[in-house]
């Protein structure tokens, strides 16, 4: 895990899905879903409750079987007979992490290592790595829910994995553990390892993954960068700005005919919204207002604009 590079002889994709779809009766839980994963990639996978996520990602895990469609990961038809070697080298932490309250943190982590077939000698180090070193003899009952989902974390990452599935990872952590699990997340990025995680907590995972899928009802409705996705939808930059006393009239008159949207929000305070095309014009503008202006604010669309906003396809 620590500087360790996964290097794959496969080429192509790390998961491949194509035209995969999943009917419950009549149910589409996920419908016509096309969906590409590079290698060395950090992937988020957002959307509602029943937008269909966890049911993708468990047919990319073979937990579930296509409709229709074809998912290959790591070049390899899931389902296939040649996937059983495939899934060894993948790591899976599920929504619900469930273990045996009997056993101490270290037992757990020994008997997954088992089940994997896996070296157990490096059960302490992983216990070390997501900080449960000093729980590591006690017996998961004391667990906190935080506790678990680090272990769930250690249990994921035993046989050093280059494919990490994790659904809704954070969940119960506390945000020192939020930083130090992507941490470990980007140690393994820079191995070379593929990441693939769901989760409803949009604004954490929009400043740490390479590119997202937003899904709902059962399709993939958007797919690429923040940024891209910024670009492609032309989502407004918004821009506060506060005034000095009895100036908004100066910085309207500054702002001249720009096509922008200003809003007074109180007697010293604009809310400008801007194309992303005339984000510099405004600025420009803003400076020529000289003294009028005490303070100005930028804040780029988030994923929350892109996932909830009027112009959500």
């Amino acid at each position: 895990m620590n500087g360790s590079n996964h290097v794959s002889i496969e080429s192509g994709p790390a998961v491949d899905v194509r035209d995969v779809s999943r009917h419950y009766g009549a149910v589409r839980a996920v419908d016509g879903v096309d969906l590409a994963i590079a290698r060395g990639e950090l992937f988020g996978l957002i959307g509602h409750n029943g937008a269909g996520k966890s049911t993708l990602f468990k047919m990319m895990l073979g937990l579930v079987r296509p409709t229709r469609g074809s998912v290959r990961v790591d070049g390899t038809e899931v389902g296939g007979s040649a996937f059983r070697a495939v899934r060894r080298r993948i790591g899976y932490l599920p929504e619900n992490v469930v273990f045996y309250d009997n056993l101490s943190g270290y037992e757990t982590l020994r008997f997954f290592a088992r089940l994997k077939g896996t070296s157990e000698a490096g059960c302490a180090g992983l216990l070390d790595r997501v900080g449960l070193a000093h729980a590591a003899r006690r017996r998961l009952r004391e667990y906190s829910k935080g506790m678990r989902q680090r272990l769930g974390l250690a249990q994921a990452l035993l046989g050093d994995p280059h494919l990490l599935f994790l659904d809704e990872p954070t969940t119960g952590l506390d945000p020192e553990g939020i930083r130090d699990f992507y941490a470990i997340l980007l140690e393994l990025k820079d191995g070379g390892a593929t990441i693939v995680l769901t989760s409803h907590i949009l604004a954490e995972i929009q400043q740490r993954v390479d590119r997202l899928a937003i899904m709902a009802d059962g399709r993939v409705r958007a797919v690429g960068s923040v940024q891209a996705l910024r670009a492609e939808r032309d989502l407004p930059v918004r821009i506060g700005v506060d005034v000095a006393p009895g100036m908004l009239v100066d910085v309207r008159t500054a702002l001249g005919i720009l096509p922008v949207d200003v809003r007074e929000t109180d007697h010293s305070r604009l809310e400008i919204a801007a194309p992303r095309a005339l984000k510099l014009d405004v600025l420009t503008a803003l400076t020529a207002a000289g003294a009028a202006i005490r303070d100005v604010d930028i804040r780029e669309a988030t994923l929350e604009d892109l996932f909830f906003g009027e112009g959500n396809p």
